[in-house]
């Protein structure tokens, strides 16, 4: 019997790593990497021991987090791994008293995070040939 996937805190190596190669694979490495990556929490879904899913928490306030980064293998997205480990994420900032979650989310992306309960606020901005909004969870 496989498993249950589970989720760890990692190293931030690890998580350049993965998001290097489920999110822009064909680009330098370094496009991956934030400016605060050092001050961040970094989180990985692990299912038979393989890295599948990673995202990146960051305190902004007494009460605010952002999270970053989500990223999931192409050949297991859709599959549920990135919505456990966002709602991973929404019960640790919980704990960690944040009242509002936030993040710069595709467009593409938006019902994902609307099933998850997030809502769009009113910026919107283009970043390297994406749209994004700020999408924001009231916890």
């Amino acid at each position: 019997m496989n498993p249950l996937p589970h989720i760890e805190q990692i190293r931030l190596e690890l998580a350049l790593r993965m998001r290097h190669k489920a999110m822009y694979p064909d680009e330098s490495p370094e496009v991956v990497e934030l400016p605060d990556d050092e001050e961040g929490i970094h989180f990985g879904l692990f299912d038979n021991n393989q890295l599948i899913s990673v995202a990146s928490w960051f305190r902004r306030s007494e009460t605010e987090a952002q999270f970053r980064k989500l990223a999931t293998l192409e050949q297991f997205r859709n599959l549920g791994y990135g919505a456990h480990l966002m709602k991973y994420i929404i019960n640790f900032s919980k704990m960690e008293g944040i009242k509002v979650l936030w993040c710069n989310a595709r467009l593409d992306a938006l019902n994902f995070y609307r099933r998850l309960g997030f809502i769009e606020t009113e910026t919107r901005f283009r970043k390297n040939a994406f749209d994004y909004v700020i999408i924001q969870l009231e916890l």
